[in-house]
Order: structure tokens, then C-alpha cells, then sequence
């Protein structure tokens, strides 16, 4: 038996979601050495390395297992989005079960499916990873209901996935960033006791990475609440390369 000491650098594993066209996947492709798995298709306008559209969940998985069993230049996969690659998974167990669409499937049973594909995909990425290539999901936002047991009930941006694939992704990564801009609301008095509410921002686009009521989000690296949403400024908080030792048996250390 081997006991770490120290902390242990590993590639991180991050999901940046957001609203449309707010910039994940220009954040991504500032990350070294990125290799994106175009699943939307919306990466011809950015000057990265991709692969072709990725049509099926197999072709997903093909893709991945090619990158665990063979050498390359990559230091960060970035899967683009991971909402998108969820249909893909539907769709798939859809087709095993010869169904229309995964909710024909009944008592859940097709969920309970799509949660093994995704463990399986998940799998492969952890290989990935151990070969110390940096994992980025990228994703959509969706507001959702949020029953506090605390306070009343209140809406609030989540990840545009199934909550049975939610739950899974979430506990997966290392940090959850929420991409968002900057909005101000001021309040114009139309007079006769009357007002409405204005909202205005300068376009400014930064990423929370702590939960808020707002949003999902949450980190394991101390973040700063907030970044700019810049690659280099998440980049200058990762730790540096693993200098503990190993105990082996409780015994001795190994440097």
C-alpha cells in the first residue's frame, strides 16, 4: 500500500458553462496544447486544432479512446458542449431500445441507461487525464426552480443538462466556472407612482467560481469569487508540479 503525502498535482477537470455566445469556447482554446471535439459544430470560425463533427456518442468514444491509446501532441481536451453531447447519448440509447426518443423508454429505465454511458465516458476522460491532459466540458445555461429548504423557492443558472446527468458532470469536475456579464438595473420613474426596471452593462464578461444564489458554481483551487474571463487568470492558480513524497506500507518515505 502506498500513502500520498503532500498535494498531488493532477490535470484539472473543469466545466465552463454559460449563455450563448459569450466566449467559452474562446476561453478553451487559450488553454495549452487544446484539442476541441467539435459535437455543435460551431468551431470553424476559431483558429484551433479539431476534430471532425462528432455525430454519435461512438464517435465520441472512438475519439477519446484514441487519444488514451495513442501518443500526441495535446495537453487539454475541451468537449464542445458537453449539453450537445448529452443528445448524443440519448440518442443512442434511444436507438438500443428501439425507441423514437430516450422518455418512450419507461420508469426511468432509459435515464439509468444514459447515466452508464456517460459513467463509461467519463472513464475514458479520467485516462485521458491520467496521462496529464487537462479535461474542459463546456456547456449551455438554463435557469431552473431551486427549492431551498431555507428560504422560498428562487430561480437560478444551472447547466443545460438532465438532472440525471447533472448530478454526475457537477460531482466529476474539479471547477465549475459560470461564464456571465455584467449587468446593472436602475429603476425609471414613469411618474403616477409608476417605474420600471432598466437593465444596462458596459459588455464586460467575467466567471464566478463560487456558488451564489444566482448560479452554480464552485471550485477546489480558493479561487477568487470572481475572474476575468480570461484563460491566464484561472491559468495563475494552479498549484505546482507535485514535489511530496510517498510513504510505501506507513514506513518509509520515498522521494
Amino acid at each position: 500500500m502506498k500513502i500520498m503525502t503532500g498535494k498531488q498535482t493532477r490535470a484539472r477537470r473543469i466545466l465552463l458553462y454559460g449563455p450563448h455566445k459569450i466566449g467559452k469556447s474562446t476561453w478553451a482554446s487559450k488553454a495549452p496544447g487544446v484539442l476541441f471535439a467539435d459535437i455543435e459544430d460551431g468551431l470553424n470560425d476559431l483558429d484551433v486544432a479539431k476534430t471532425e463533427h462528432l455525430k454519435s456518442y461512438a464517435d465520441v468514444v472512438s475519439c477519446v479512446s484514441w487519444l488514451v491509446s495513442n501518443s500526441h501532441p495535446y495537453q487539454t481536451f475541451v468537449i464542445d458542449t458537453v449539453d450537445w453531447l448529452e443528445q448524443l447519448i440519448f440518442q443512442q440509447v434511444a436507438r438500443d431500445a428501439s425507441k423514437g426518443n430516450i422518455a418512450d423508454i419507461g420508469y426511468g429505465k432509459g435515464y439509468d441507461a444514459a447515466r452508464a454511458k456517460w459513467d463509461f465516458l467519463l472513464g475514458g476522460l479520467n485516462a485521458l487525464r491520467a496521462k496529464n491532459v487537462t479535461i474542459i466540458l463546456l456547456g449551455h445555461a438554463k435557469v431552473t426552480r431551486f427549492d431551498n429548504p431555507e428560504t422560498d423557492a428562487y430561480d437560478r443558472y444551472d447547466v443545460d443538462l438532465h438532472k440525471s446527468s447533472c448530478g454526475m458532470i457537477e460531482e466529476w469536475c474539479d471547477e465549475i466556472l459560470f461564464a456571465s456579464r455584467r449587468v446593472f438595473v436602475r429603476t425609471q420613474d414613469l411618474g403616477f407612482n409608476k417605474e420600471r426596471k432598466i437593465a444596462a452593462g458596459d459588455g464586460e464578461r467575467y466567471i464566478r467560481t463560487t456558488e451564489t444564489p444566482a448560479a452554480i458554481a464552485g471550485n477546489r483551487l480558493g479561487l477568487p469569487a470572481e475572474l476575468p474571463m480570461e484563460w491566464d487568470a484561472y491559468a495563475k492558480f494552479l498549484p505546482p508540479a507535485n514535489v511530496a513524497g510517498v510513504v510505501v506500507n506507513g514506513s518509509s518515505k520515498v522521494a
